[in-house]
């Protein structure tokens, strides 16, 4: 892979850039509003008739929202998008939306930590049955999901970056009447587009990547559109994860460099998982497209490019993990990523949330692992500040 270029679409950057019609506004407006009146009782009832028509209440519908759900069902290649207040509430609303008491469902393992707590805690309260399965296993998923009413896919994912072959297990979701989700919050659009490999539904942390300024806090979801009118029947009105006209803003003006910013974290991180991978206290590496990574081969036809997240296990322990993150200056230590700055994440930390169990656990991830965002400084230094972490440990 050294040396190879991302493979970006031809359209993507045109589609990040492209603006609705204001008035020949340079940016959208922001519709800081939350309603919008009527000149008579007819103009009213037509808008009750029509949800999707002229915005009531901007819970419902709210014009700089709408752009936003538009740029991204664009760049997903879906039919229609509803963004919401957080990636939870997209990922809580799509669940909810799509299953009823009695329901099973699959997902794979290493899944996200809260939704893999939604999926064990309010889900079971609630009747509905989550079956966990390795993803790379096409056979033990398509064993899975027989009965299951909904398939739900994250390639890469959380903290170990294992890739499943999304076309396969689509199409197994289908062949078994069941509807497929896939979080793509670790390669945006940019570096993969699962409808185009059948996938249903496409969630997203739009506070990670699509924001990519960390000062945002929202989700999407994008797909057919028979699928997000049932969530927006069934589920948003409901929860009301509604996404703030603001919010949307700032996500339209973090999509305008999306695709540059992901080109930049793909090499950085890339190069970053190399040099980790070379150092003698380390002892293994997870970034889907280093060289000799279980699934390279996979993850080489399936994504575009990588991005910053990456993750690697320290020789010493969880007590060499935590020295080593406490040792780093210019990687600090957050939960979050995607933004332009670069953090570092013991994984041993969430694996002793009192009363709250997560998939790092579940699953046996090691406590001696640390997660990286790689963000958008320099590369130099960068490795510098790892270097001198590792040295000192």
């Amino acid at each position: 892979m050294r040396g190879v270029e991302p493979a970006v679409p031809d359209d993507i950057e045109t589609l990040l850039m492209a603006e609705d019609a204001w008035g020949g506004a340079a940016v959208p407006p922001i519709y800081q509003s939350s309603l919008f009146t009527f000149d008579s009782v007819d103009e009213m009832e037509a808008a009750f008739r029509d949800p999707t028509g002229r915005p009531i209440y901007t819970r419902g519908l709210n014009p700089t929202v709408r752009s936003f759900e538009r740029k991204m069902a664009a760049l997903e290649r879906a039919e229609a998008a509803r963004g919401f207040a957080s990636g939870m509430a997209a990922i809580s609303s799509t669940l909810l939306g799509l299953l009823q008491t009695g329901d099973r469902m699959v997902c794979v393992r290493h899944v996200y930590p809260d939704a893999y707590r939604l999926m064990t805690g309010l889900m079971k309260r609630l009747g509905i049955e989550v079956t966990f399965v390795d993803g790379r296993d096409p056979e033990a998923v398509r064993t899975a999901l027989e009965g299951a009413r909904l398939l739900y896919l994250e390639s890469p994912t959380s903290i170990v970056f294992e890739v499943q072959d999304i076309g396969v297990l689509a199409a197994a979701a289908r062949e078994a009447g069941a509807v497929s989700v896939i979080d793509n919050s670790w390669a945006t659009p940019v570096f993969q587009r699962p409808v185009e490999h059948g996938v249903d539904l496409v969630v997203h942390s739009a506070s990670k990547y699509v924001s990519g300024h960390s000062d945002t806090v929202a989700g999407v979801v994008a797909g057919r559109r028979d699928l997000i009118d049932r969530i927006n029947t069934v589920a948003y009105p409901s929860l009301g994860g509604k996404l703030s006209p603001f919010d949307a803003w700032l996500l339209i003006r973090g999509l305008r460099t999306l695709a540059l910013r992901m080109r930049r974290h793909h090499e950085a991180g890339l190069e970053i998982a190399r040099r980790l991978a070379a150092h003698p206290r380390v002892t293994q590496v997870f970034h889907p497209l280093l060289e000799g990574a279980p699934d390279s081969n996979l993850a080489a036809t399936q994504l575009g490019g990588g991005s910053g997240l990456i993750s690697f296990r320290v020789d010493g322990g969880a007590g060499m993990a935590r020295r080593v993150c406490d040792r780093l200056t210019l990687f600090r230590l957050g939960v979050s990523w995607g933004g332009h700055e670069s953090l570092a994440f013991p994984a041993q930390l969430g694996l002793v949330q009192p009363g709250l169990t997560n998939s790092f656990e579940a699953f046996g991830v090691p406590d001696d692992l640390v997660r990286l965002h790689v963000g958008l400084e320099g590369i130099e230094d960068l490795w510098r500040d790892l270097e001198a972490a590792l040295e000192r440990g």
